[in-house]
Order: structure tokens, then sequence, then C-alpha cells
């Protein structure tokens, strides 16, 4: 069997990682998701570990019910990234001012745009013409938690946000993690819904902990909405607006970053062009049928991996990034990893570490090395070849990245 199956209260866990690995307070969660009424089966991806709520790295089949706690309150997390026509040689020696280009014109951390980004201006955003305006018309019907935030919508409309968030130019490798000869050049970003996703997650979450069909359940940090309740409803509605801001999000950024290479190579005197954009949340809910059984699918730091369907799993700022293809393996209710998730909590790491040692880590990367970003020192993660390599029947690997420049907020 390629996955541990763990008993559970009311289904197995399939893991696809060592539970002995997995820290007590994660399998506890695990063995709490398996105790709701409404479950029809969980799986676990090697990432794993314990997150607020809900477990990151789990994949989470209800039936006629959804968690908000276990989508996270940031609705839509995912990544997005495209392959350049430029290759290594074509990079400077010196990459900070290609990092001061995008950081010039991406805001990072709390900020937002001065001004909106006026998206008819970005020759790579097709999803300008994707409804845009019928989008924002909606924002009116949103939570009243979130009624006084469109003006700061808009300003976070193309922007990274902080902690494990980064946009990133790679370079494609061959298995051993060295640069092919003449490596074609990628970008890469990692971002989701900002405030306002997290803002309606939160309402919604602390609706759901005062339904009284909630009182009785193994963990109040999971409560649910059932189908076909007034509740149920407006989450719906807020979490698939949400999950659109994300990705929408995502391929403003992924535009801006874009133009950013654009002409910052225009200057040498070199035409870059881009391929397909692919993109992937990790942190979202969908309508699917497994088993015959039609049920919401919760995937919390983790991404669908249907037969044929791109996914992107990142490791950390000093090491590799994976294109994945999906192999559709239906015991992880065709799921994968979406990283290669936390060894130790932010607190411990800032605890263990120092800036030299993040220094040390992210030798040869364009990034930040100061103490703001040292709980995202690589160490703090797991191997994320180890990771790649525990979801053989998950996934198969297309590329395989190495970043040269990393922006964090």
């Amino acid at each position: 069997m390629p996955y541990t199956e763990v008993p559970g209260i009311r289904v197995p866990i399939r893991m696809w990682a060592d539970p002995d690995g997995v820290e007590m307070s994660a399998m506890q969660q695990l063995r709490n998701t398996t105790g709701l009424p409404w479950i029809h089966g969980l799986a676990v991806m090697p990432d794993v570990h314990y997150g607020k709520g809900a477990t990151v790295g789990s994949v989470i089949a209800l039936r006629n019910a959804v968690s908000p706690a276990a989508v996270g309150v940031d609705i839509g997390c995912g990544m997005a990234s495209v392959r350049t026509s430029l290759t290594a040689t074509d990079l400077p020696d010196d990459l900070a001012r290609l990092r001061t280009s995008i950081e010039d014109a991406v805001p990072v951390g709390f900020h937002g745009h001065a001004r909106p980004v006026d998206v008819t201006g970005l020759r790579d955003l097709p999803v300008a013409d994707a409804g845009w305006d019928t989008f924002w018309s909606r924002f009116t019907e949103l939570d009243g938690a979130v009624s006084d935030r469109r003006k700061k919508a808009f300003e976070q409309m193309g922007t990274l946000g902080g902690g494990n968030h980064f946009i990133e130019v790679c370079l494609e490798t061959g298995t051993d993690g060295e640069p092919l000869p003449d490596a074609p050049v990628w970008i890469m970003l990692h971002s989701g819904s900002r405030g306002i996703g997290n803002l309606l997650a939160r309402a919604h979450i602390e609706r759901a902990r005062g339904l009284p069909y909630n009182a009785d359940l193994p963990d109040r940090d999971l409560a649910v909405f059932l189908a076909d309740t007034p509740q149920m409803e407006a989450y719906r509605h807020d979490l698939f607006w949400a999950q659109e801001y994300a990705r929408r999000n995502r391929a403003v950024m992924l535009a801006l970053v874009q133009d950013v290479v654009r002409r910052f190579f225009d200057a040498r005197g070199l035409t870059v062009t881009f391929g397909e954009t692919i993109s992937c949340h990790h942190n979202y809910v969908a309508e699917e049928v497994h088993d015959g059984v039609e049920v919401l699918v919760t995937r919390k730091g983790a991404i669908r991996a249907g037969t044929g369907d791109l996914g992107i799993i990142p490791g950390s700022m000093g090491t590799g990034s994976y294109i994945v293809r999906g192999l559709g393996n239906p015991a992880s209710f065709c799921s994968a990893s979406h990283g290669a998730g936390r060894r130790m909590s932010r607190t411990a790491a800032r605890k263990r570490f120092t800036q030299d040692d993040l220094a040390a880590q992210t030798e040869g990367v364009e990034c930040r090395k100061d103490a703001g970003v040292v709980d995202e020192i690589p160490a703090a993660y797991k191997d994320v070849r180890e990771v790649i390599q525990a979801q053989s029947d998950l996934v198969e690997v297309v590329h395989q990245l190495r970043q040269v420049v990393c922006v964090k907020g």
C-alpha cells in the first residue's frame, strides 16, 4: 500500500507521511476530523503539520457540509508560475537590481498599491478581460464584516503579503538540482486573498462556531455549515468570491512581474516572451464526486492532482521547487502536497536560528537576509525532495526549479 492507513473515529486516515514523524497535536486534529458526522474521507499529504483550526496538508471530503476553518483564513492561497524565453546566460551576475525592481512594482507585507492597478495596461493579464467589472460589482453582496473594505481590497489587488508568500525568479535544473545548460528562466509566486479573504474567513468561522448543531463536535474549531441552510449559502458565496480574488491577485502580480522582467531585459537588448501560466489554489473548497458520491472537498495545504493537472510544489527560500503533473490517484481524492511544509514553528525558528544562519542557507539567492525573515529559513521547513518522493503515486515531476531571486514580505 503506497500510503499508511491509521484508524480514525468514523473513517480511517490515509497518510502519505510517516505517522510517527507527525507531531501529536496534528495527529489529534486529524483524528478529530474523522469524527465529524458528515465525513466521507480524509487524506493527509507528506507536508502535513499542525495548523490553526485544522491541519495543514489535509484533504477533507464532507457530505453536505463544509468547515470554514478547514480552508483557513487565507482563502484561495496558491501558486502561479510561467516559463520565460530567457536562459541562465541572459541573467546578469548581480541580480540585486532585478529584485528591487520587482519590489518596486509589487507591494509586500501589509502594504497596498497607492492607486489600484490599471489592469487594462497590463499586456500579460488575460484575466482582466474575463469579467473584471462583474467580479467587483459583486462586492456589495459580501458579508457585512467587509462592507467598508472595498477600497482596501482594490489597493491590495496585485500585492504579495508576508509570511511564506514570495515572488521568485528560478532556473530549471536537472534531477541533481543543478541548473541545466542554458537553463530556462521561470517566474513563480505564492500568495492568496490578502486582507479581504482573511476578514471573510474569520467572520464565517466565528458564525459556524455559534451554530447549535456544532455544539457536540469533537473539536469546535472544525465547526461546519450544512447544505441547504442560509449560513452555508452565504459562506459559499463569499468563499468562491474570495477564491476568485486570490486567483486574480496572483494573475495581476504575475503580469506586473512579467512587465518588470520585460523592461529590465529590453534595456539590455533582449526581447522576452512568456509561455502558458500554471496556476493552482492550495487553500480552497471544490465540489467534486469521489467514490460515486457528491462531496465538498476542502484542501488546506494541498493541490488538486487529477490526471494531467499541472501543479506547483515549492520548497523554501533556499531550496528547489517542482512543476508536477497529477496522476489522479482516487485514494488521495486526486490531491497532492502544496509545498515542503514546516518542520518547526515561526517562534521556534526565530529562537534557534540567526541572520548568519539565514545568509548561509540562502547562499547564491538574491533575497532578504535580515532578522525579519529568519522564521522563513530553509531549515524551518521539511526537505522538499523527500516530500516529492513520498507522493510518487500522486504526481510526476515535469520540471525542477531552483530560485536565484526571492522577494519576501
